[in-house]
């Protein structure tokens, strides 16, 4: 269907899709754009005090200060992944021009698959059973997953399909019900260097997206790209819990992080180098939501090593703990409804997902503002 796609393989492969330019056949690529963001936020906040008050062997670990998150919002009785994620669609389309019926493409991005409770849904495919509440039924809709990377890969590959003409918009959307492997972790952790000490900064959030063609010299997508470093790929692992319900999860944190750094700069510059920008020319860095710590010293060792420091790095980790895949999208919605953002803004996503995964999304802040009250 449509027009052969045009993929450019990167000097350190990265695949990289360009906002504009022409497809392989000649033809103009057609540029997108993020028309709304929506997010589901459970009301049940669980403290980092509270939740080490909870572990059977008492690690005696600083969490919040290595961390620096104080809080993560958890799932209450009669909350999942699916609750989640259709309560991030509705808002969602609260903020769009667009009905459900719209909606020519629907894909769910989520880890968990979480149904009634902690059932976990193969088939049908979770994203049907999104599509059908909330009304997408002309939507075309699969799942797909790529670790804490599966909203933005979902962006990626609506961004695709939209540029070759295949179709006009769709939705990404995503519901993490993960908190489990946290109360799951709490009762294994011994000590600051446990392999599931990771889990105990995880937090339950549900994020949507919808993207369009975009009509507008200026407001799309200038640079949506992925990298795979494969020999990474067991860094992080997960597995059936045999202590509780759901998964426990396994994880080298210090090293995924030093990889991350080490090896995602050339990466970055030559996602920047496509959009015409600097590292220190984006308003908004918002990368993976680990932990306050790793971010800030991320962002410094980055910007040292592409020889700018950002202007601003966002942190809402503090506030909602690392929710996986939504995390991006999360701290969009937080800054949209907060109003930080004015228009012209430029902003970076950035992942670095279990895999490894290394994905960039480069988009400027226009007409979505309008469309939450923002007057600036």
């Amino acid at each position: 269907m449509g027009a052969e796609r045009q993929r450019v393989p990167m000097e350190h492969g990265m695949i990289l899709e360009a906002g504009v330019g022409t497809l392989a056949d000649g033809s103009p690529a057609i540029p997108t754009r993020l028309e709304s963001i929506g997010s589901q936020i459970p009301e049940r906040i669980l403290t980092t005090e509270e939740l080490l008050e909870s572990t059977r062997h008492h690690p005696h670990i600083e969490l919040e200060r290595l961390t620096g998150i104080h809080q993560r919002h958890v799932c209450s009785e009669g909350e999942d992944s699916f609750t989640l994620a259709v309560g991030a669609a509705r808002d969602c389309l609260a903020h769009s021009r667009h009905r459900p019926e719209d909606i020519e493409m629907l894909i769910n991005c989520s880890i968990s698959r979480y149904k009634d409770g902690l059932r976990h849904q193969w088939e049908p495919p979770l994203s049907l059973s999104i599509k059908d509440a909330i009304g997408a039924n002309k939507a075309i809709s699969f799942d797909i997953s790529n670790a804490c990377a599966g909203m933005m890969t979902g962006v990626f590959i609506l961004h695709d399909f939209i540029r070759r003409g295949v179709i006009r918009r769709g939705m990404v959307v995503s519901g993490e019900y993960i908190s489990s492997l946290g109360q799951n972790a709490a009762k294994q952790v011994h000590w600051v260097l446990s392999k599931q000490l990771a889990s105990l900064t995880l937090g339950d959030a549900g994020t949507a997206a919808i993207v369009e063609r975009a009509d507008s010299d200026t407001d799309h997508i200038s640079v949506a790209a992925f990298a795979t470093l494969s020999e990474h790929s067991r860094l992080c692992l997960g597995a059936p819990s045999h202590v509780g319900p759901g998964a426990s999860m396994f994880t080298k944190a210090r090293t995924i992080h030093k990889v991350a750094i080490s090896e995602s700069p050339p990466l970055l510059k030559e996602a920047l180098d496509a959009a015409g920008l600097g590292f220190g020319d984006i308003d908004y860095i918002i990368p993976h939501q680990t932990s306050a710590r790793a971010i800030e010293r991320g962002a410094k060792e980055i910007g040292e090593r592409l020889g700018m420091q950002a202007k601003r790095v966002v942190v809402t980790v503090n506030e909602f703990g690392n929710t996986s895949s939504t995390t991006h999208f999360v701290a969009l919605r937080k800054y949209l409804g907060e109003k930080r953002f004015k228009k012209g803004d430029t902003v970076m996503l950035i992942s670095f997902a279990s895999g490894l995964e290394v994905g960039v999304l480069i988009f400027p802040i226009e007409e979505i503002l309008d469309r939450y009250g923002n007057e600036n």
